[in-house]
């Protein structure tokens, strides 16, 4: 009984981690999110491919810089003690076109010592290029080498705000 109780307090605290990670991108507050992070966190993503601890802390700092109008909605949050996921709804303005996007992603996570060692974000690139790239999204956004360059440039644009924001800490 004890095991089944911590279990499920471990599910409860998982949730309301997602929850307030969640709560803190609604807020761009990027510190807030990272502290949800081990310091030993994996990710991915469609857009930005895998990433370390480092590296997924300065995409979230990045993002939430330039997010002005980004407004972030979790739901369907399901945890249990060692693993979690969720669907959120993300709309924002891409900076590189002026476009906006309006983004549904399916994310899970895997917990330890009550945080999270790993992130994936899965939604359709294609669609997500037809809104941020326009009419060249529309005709090429599906074809692998195109998928591949915007990872190719995501990657790019991370790269280019760490070296400048990482030079001036």
């Amino acid at each position: 009984m004890a095991l089944e109780s911590s279990a499920a307090a471990r599910a409860a605290a998982n949730a309301a981690l997602i929850a307030s990670f969640y709560a803190a991108l609604n807020r761009r507050d990027a510190d807030a999110m990272i502290a949800c992070y081990s310091p030993a966190v994996r990710f991915a993503d469609p857009a930005f491919g895998a990433l370390d601890a480092a590296g997924v802390a300065a995409m979230w700092r990045m993002l939430c810089e330039r997010g002005k109008d980004l407004a972030v909605v979790a739901s369907n949050i399901e945890t249990d003690d060692a693993t979690g996921r969720a669907h959120w709804h993300a709309t924002y303005t891409f900076s590189t076109t002026g476009r906006h996007v309006e983004n549904e992603i399916d994310a899970t996570f895997e917990f330890r010592d009550g945080l999270i060692v790993q992130h994936r974000d899965r939604f359709n690139l294609y669609r997500w290029a037809r809104q941020a790239l326009g009419l060249k999204g529309w005709l090429i956004g599906w074809l692998p080498p195109v998928q591949h360059a915007i990872r190719v440039q995501a990657l790019r644009g991370l790269a280019a705000w760490r070296a400048k924001n990482e030079q001036a800490a």
